[in-house]
């Protein structure tokens, strides 16, 4: 399901630790995932997280505006209700995993954003 990778200690254009950095990306949501993305140059793990982190909380914020909208119909509010908060849980749920496994070393490719996100990560595109 999920493509794991174990990634050597790169360093970064930062400065900055790559596992911390990997860490922050998740930590700090897709505001601090962009300024990661737009500030790191060279080192591809955390481009690639950050870009995926995005992809993520798209996703996430996405799925929780289109669920509020849906709670607000007439005597089937409460399941959409229901599944926002899943939704929540199963968002932090992830970005824990991820956080954990980045920390670790370990590259955790998701489905199809993760493939999205390597495309879009790519140092020559920058």
């Amino acid at each position: 399901m999920f493509e794991k990778t174990n990634v050597g200690n790169s360093p970064c254009s930062t400065g900055m630790d790559q596992k911390v950095a990997v860490l922050l990306v998740y930590i700090l949501g897709w505001i601090g995932a962009l300024i990661f993305y737009l500030i790191e140059k060279e080192n591809k793990f955390v481009r690639f997280s950050a870009m995926q982190s995005i992809l993520i909380n798209a996703v996430w914020i996405t799925l929780v505006i289109t669920l509020s909208v849906l709670s607000t119909v007439p005597l089937v509010g409460f399941v959409f209700s229901l599944m926002s908060y899943l939704t929540y849980i199963g968002f932090t749920v992830a970005i824990v995993f991820l956080c954990i496994s980045g920390f670790k070393g370990e590259k955790i490719k998701l489905p199809i954003l993760g493939d999205f996100a390597e495309q879009w990560s790519r140092s020559d595109s920058v």
